[in-house]
């Protein structure tokens, strides 16, 4: 059965374990922002010090920022029902690649029978009404009718076109054939594409101007991403971007000018051209942006020390076989996303401590002084 030790070998244990800590912070006096701290080889071991320098090993500091693949408006086409009908046929489903002209669905449209009719209708009286103003210029010509005869058949004549033309525009856009009555609607895609979504099933009844297909056009692509305010108005147009994990390279189209009050981010806008077909449509992925130099550094999340609400950082001011020595400084942070954050404050080159913060911080505050 399992025993739990004595209360005094267990405080025993608790005080060996805290002793060294204990005596690194009570003999360190606190420090203010910009004043120097000094530890000795032995408090650097016993706290697990390390450093690094600022901006090594990230020379054009890539910002990672969420981002979603979608779809440029001039590449989307919606395929509707020109008049209310029933769907007869559906040729495609989603993920089929499609030709312009193809067929993509059949509707069997009362609607369309008359579009049918009133355009062969329209046709006749006009044909007839051509016939008959050539038969007035002839006799116009030869004197035996007047002049106001003449005139009031052109017009007429004029007028008839006119409607006839309008009949066999609407019939066009209705996708139905003209010369004779009967038959379905056959709709036809506008444009080379994929077919993203279907929104009609077979046999459906749909009214005017509903949804069947939405066809899109998948290079290239854009790719939205929320990015802080701060880095915003940093970035131009024109910047490159890119995919991370991957080679897919972009460039900056767009730096959107609304903040959502949510997050406090930008919508910028960046055009994928390379390899954009192994994307996919609302996709979520990382961008890597390289920021302009004198936007911040990033350092790691770990070297952050929050001294009364204020973001801090250990600076080197000195090294020796004897001693390390650093200052408090203060920084302000941009970005706090993933592992590194961006922070102004620090200048590349300079070292800073990565590890044993809660150490120094310790020793920093004065925590157990008398």
């Amino acid at each position: 059965m399992f025993r739990y030790p004595p209360f005094p070998a267990l405080s025993a244990r608790i005080a060996r374990a805290v002793a060294p800590l204990c005596l690194l912070i009570a003999m360190a006096p606190g420090v203010r922002a910009g004043e120097a701290l000094t530890l000795l080889p032995a408090q650097i071991k016993s706290l697990g010090v390390e450093t690094a320098v600022v901006g090594e090993g990230d020379p054009g500091r890539p910002g990672s920022f969420p981002g979603r693949v979608a779809v440029p408006v001039d590449q989307m086409r919606v395929v509707s029902a020109p008049v209310a009908g029933m769907v007869e046929m559906l040729a495609f489903v989603p993920g089929d690649k499609v030709r312009k002209g193809q067929v993509l669905a059949r509707l069997a449209s009362p609607q369309a029978l008359e579009l049918q009719r009133d355009a062969l209708q329209t046709a006749s009286q006009a044909s007839l009404l051509t016939q008959n103003l050539k038969r007035d210029e002839q006799l116009f010509a030869e004197g035996l009718i007047a002049e106001s005869r003449l005139q009031a058949t052109r017009a007429a004549a004029s007028q008839a076109s006119a409607q006839a033309a309008e009949r066999r525009q609407g019939l066009a856009l209705a996708g139905a054939s003209g010369g004779k009555v009967g038959g379905p609607l056959a709709l036809v895609a506008p444009m080379d594409g994929v077919i993203l979504e279907q929104s009609a099933q077979l046999g459906e009844r749909l009214e005017a101007a509903a949804p069947i297909y939405r066809i899109a056009r998948l290079s290239p692509l854009w790719v939205e991403i929320q990015v802080p305010r701060s880095h915003a108005e940093a970035l131009r147009e024109g910047s490159r971007v890119r995919i991370a994990g991957s080679g897919q390279v972009g460039k900056l189209i767009a730096i959107g000018r609304a903040i959502d009050p949510a997050s406090q981010t930008v919508i910028i806008r960046a055009l994928i051209a390379q390899d954009a077909e192994r994307l996919t449509p609302g996709q979520s992925v990382a961008v890597e942006i390289a920021l302009p130099k004198g936007n911040g550094q990033r350092i790691p999340a770990m070297a952050l020390a929050r001294i009364e609400g204020q973001p801090q950082v250990f600076v080197m001011t000195g090294s020796d076989a004897q001693a390390m020595r650093f200052a408090l400084r203060p920084v302000r942070v941009l970005d706090e996303s993933g592992e590194r954050v961006l922070v102004e404050g620090v200048q590349g080159g300079e070292r800073i401590a990565v590890r044993g913060i809660s150490g120094l911080k310790a020793m920093a505050t004065g925590v157990g002084r008398e």
